[in-house]
């Protein structure tokens, strides 16, 4: 359980759903509120405008990504904002931090007591709204083993809903259906900024985008999104599946709005000539590497403007690579999208003072945002390396279909795992500068920003996967508990440890080895009584994430900027 839970419970509180003002308060102190702001001021009067409409546009995406999480979250939403006292106000604050009254902090146990008639489960449905609330997991998963192939396909698409028909029969429905009055919306926001930018790539993306609302096909507009080439940047639509805690398979509807860095953008372009290479060295046997990478997939550095959605909830995206269709990645690759002001952000308000808690005094000089930033690039890089197009028992597949619900923490951990072999590759081919000095940078940024992540609790698929990491690199003797509870680096062995996990995670992805994955999260997603010591002393001092308060787009849109919700 998550350490803020457990001081709460031994308070006054039974459970979180009793949770007082104070609580609930001290909850959201977890998060710290900071202004988010981006450099507008080189954009032609249309991107600006256009910049303006996309804001708008993704407001709309709140509402759908709450509809998506829980059937009953948009009317439990109205009527927490009916409720203007002091408690009221805090209960408001606090479910719109998680988009929904489920804490993601606190292993997703409810903060709210049945409010206005409506009945909260005490954990967040594992199913979300995109299954039937009445089906079970394993009722769904035999009705969709029992499918023909083209059904199957389409019933564990990325972007249909599982409903009942009249007789009570599980039916398709696809998302264009589902939230037909929401995506007239927001196609019509999308169209019009089109016609406002003076970017083509920019006006073909969102006329593609708004199309795609509307026909439930969105291979076309994924495609003129890794093309965009544009100062305002924005990812808008269904993507990530983390919210189908069952299968893995839904994509929640999300948006980030942003302007393109040109000046760090142009320092990163080197990795995408270095693709195959990094590729060819992963810790597996040849047969299972690509081939062909898309060497040419872009990496975008950009500052946000606003988020919204998935993009929104819980802890603060730092990066994140897309799209997630296999299609699309296997025709252009993917695209890395790296929210520089967010990470700057985060590096300063959480990783700086939990590094003088984990690491010792000797070892803080080597906390480095470069090489935090540098991380954080590799993992969204290697999301697209190792396989994706597999086969399992004759058939062609992919991980996501075969690893089901283990996919997204193996997938994370994967990412986080390879981007470290990655940098070590470059740094050994004497492609990044310093490298002896970036090593021991590189390692302990790294082991002091897995309590970062752990600091989150057990919940996310990052967390999970970063508890896999840490304890696997534990038991190599890559990492070191020390006497004093502060932990270290053994630059002996952190270099093989980190290559022995790269290839258990990879050969699980090349395999399908579901059960496989299964077994390494029950072993190795725990957090050991060392580790929770240090845990214990940061949830008493740091808090878990950031906050962003959207000073800029307020001004873009005229709007009085608010306080921190």
């Amino acid at each position: 359980m998550n350490t803020m839970t457990t001081l709460l419970l031994a308070g006054a509180m039974t459970t979180l759903q009793t949770a007082s003002q104070t609580d609930l308060q001290t909850m959201s102190a977890r998060f710290a509120p900071v202004e988010l702001r981006a450099d507008v001021s080189k954009l032609s009067p249309g991107d600006r405008a256009a910049l303006a409409k996309l804001v708008e546009a993704a407001r709309i995406v709140d509402v759908l990504q709450l509809r998506q999480r829980w059937a009953q979250n948009e009317a439990l939403w109205a009527a927490l904002q009916k409720d203007t006292s002091p408690l009221g106000k805090a209960r408001s604050a606090y479910f719109w931090l998680n988009k929904g009254p489920w804490s993601v902090l606190d292993d997703n146990k409810a903060f709210l007591p049945a409010i206005a008639g409506i009945e909260i489960p005490a954990e967040k449905p594992g199913g979300g709204n995109f299954y039937p609330g009445d089906a079970t997991k394993e009722e769904l998963d035999a009705w969709m083993k029992g499918l023909p192939d083209a059904e199957r396909t389409q019933a564990q698409w990325f972007f249909t809903v599982i409903r009942r028909d009249a007789a009570r029969k599980f039916t398709i429905v696809p998302y264009s259906q589902e939230y037909q009055a929401d995506l007239e919306k927001l196609a019509a926001l999308t169209k019009e900024a089109a016609a406002l930018t003076s970017n083509a790539s920019l006006r073909h993306f969102l006329e593609l985008r708004a199309a795609a609302f509307l026909s439930n096909d969105y291979f076309d507009s994924d495609v003129a999104w890794m093309d965009l080439d544009s100062p305002v940047d924005v990812t808008l639509g269904p993507y990530e599946t983390y919210n189908d805690d069952w299968f893995g398979y839904k994509a929640a509807f999300e948006a980030y709005v942003s302007v393109r860095d040109d000046k760090e953008t142009d320092k990163v372009r080197f990795f995408s000539s270095h693709m195959q290479e990094l590729e060819d060295s992963l810790p597996i046997a040849a047969e299972y590497r690509n081939k062909k990478v898309g060497a040419a997939a872009p990496m975008v550095v950009v500052n946000q403007v606003f988020s919204a959605g998935d993009g929104n909830m819980g802890i603060a995206t730092a990066a994140y690579n897309l799209p997630n269709d296999e299609r699309v990645v296997n025709q252009k690759g993917s695209k890395r999208i790296m929210l520089k002001n967010i990470q700057e952000l985060k590096f300063k308000t959480t990783l700086t003072p939990i590094s003088k808690i984990v690491l010792r005094p000797a070892d803080q000089k080597n906390l480095d945002f470069d090489a935090f930033f540098s991380h954080i690039l590799a993992h969204e890089i290697t999301h697209g390396l190792g396989p994706h197009a597999i086969r399992v028992g004759g058939k062609d597949t992919t991980p996501r279909q075969e690893l089901k619900d283990t996919y997204s923490t193996m997938e994370e951990a994967k990412a986080d795992v390879t981007g470290l072999h990655a940098l070590a590759v470059l740094m050994d081919r004497g492609l990044l500068p310093n490298a002896e000095a970036d090593r021991h940078k590189l390692y302990t940024t790294f082991l002091a920003s897995s309590f970062r992540t752990l600091h989150f609790g057990l919940t996310d698929s990052h967390a999970r996967g970063m508890a896999m990491q840490f304890n696997f690199l534990w038991d190599k003797g890559g990492f070191v508990a020390n006497s004093d509870g502060t932990f270290s680096v053994d630059f002996a062995k952190i270099r093989q440890a980190v290559s022995d996990l790269d290839h258990e995670l990879l050969m699980i992805e090349a395999t399908g080895d579901y059960a496989g994955a299964k077994k390494m999260m029950a072993e190795l997603v725990v957090v050991r009584p060392e580790v929770q010591k240090a845990l214990d002393k940061l949830a008493a001092s740091v808090p878990n994430d950031i906050r962003p308060v959207f000073v800029t787009a307020n001004e873009i849109a005229g709007r009085p900027a608010p306080a921190a919700r």
